[in-house]
């Protein structure tokens, strides 16, 4: 079986980059699984680089969100970065724009962690 991500640990924070062109139910409930066992290991920074991403459903929005939620409820960032336009317009439709942080590339992204 392909790989979907990889985890890549940080100084400072926790990189994921998606290797799946979509980020749909096939990959979405074990992602969410792997993104709460990072923040369980007391990970509260987290980047997931979609650059290779050119499709997300709900569910793989959901596990976005649950990123997110863990990151901050651990007082950590959670950054977005390398968004395909697709993904990027599923995200603006569902006003999540305004909730999630996300920044146009992965210098940017690190950068903002690095503050």
């Amino acid at each position: 079986m392909e790989k979907k991500y990889d985890v890549i640990k940080k100084n400072n924070h926790t990189l994921i980059q998606m290797l799946a062109k979509k980020l749909d139910t096939t990959i979405a409930p074990s992602f969410k699984s792997e993104l709460v066992m990072i923040a369980g290991n007391g990970e509260k920074n987290i980047i997931i680089d979609m650059s290779q991403t050119e499709y997300c459903d709900s569910s793989g929005l959901s596990s976005i969100l649950v990123a997110n939620r863990l990151c901050k409820n651990a007082k950590g960032q959670f950054i977005l970065t390398g968004l395909q336009n697709a993904v990027e317009r599923l995200i603006t439709i569902s006003q999540l724009d305004s909730v999630l942080t996300i920044e146009d590339s992965l210098e940017k992204a690190e950068e903002k962690i690095n503050i």
